[in-house]
């Protein structure tokens, strides 16, 4: 959350209280490991982030109830946020390449794990998780950059 901007309307509290919801409804997953765990953790959070920037948008798009004037609009718009939902598609185009880099990114970006705290959870170096990160982070750049058409 500390990369969202500022001001953001989810709170830390409020996803992990969701996060854990949901991980507390997956009673029948048999635990293998900590990294089992700390995958399944980071994989949930996302899901919580990518389904609230959608909803969001949906709210963005005329969800709501009442309706701003154009040029109302233009003075009083919001900061844009970073593209959640460009991430998630690009990360699972990611995982369809490499499983371990898009699991990297998300126990780094969605799950706060250190640089260390991913390497011992998915049983790799640290040089292994740093290197993964730091190609994962230039594809996705890449990726997300790239002009459509």
């Amino acid at each position: 959350m500390r990369r969202e901007r500022a001001g953001h309307t989810l709170q830390t509290t409020a996803l992990i209280n969701e996060a854990y919801l949901r991980l507390i409804d997956a009673r029948k997953v048999q635990w293998q490991n900590r990294a089992h765990f700390y995958g399944l953790a980071a994989r949930v959070m996302r899901r919580v982030l990518v389904d609230f920037a959608r909803e969001r948008n949906y709210l963005k798009r005329g969800g709501g109830d009442w309706h701003l004037p154009f040029d109302e609009a233009v003075a009083v718009s919001a900061p844009r946020d970073p593209d959640l939902l460009a991430l998630d598609e690009a990360l699972t185009e990611l995982a369809r390449f490499d499983e371990r880099k898009a699991q990297v990114v998300e126990m780094r970006f969605f799950g706060g794990l250190t640089e260390k705290e991913t390497a011992v959870a998915l049983n790799v170096s640290p040089e292994t998780a740093r290197r993964d990160w730091r190609l994962a982070k230039s594809w996705l750049l890449r990726r997300l950059n790239e002009k459509p058409g």
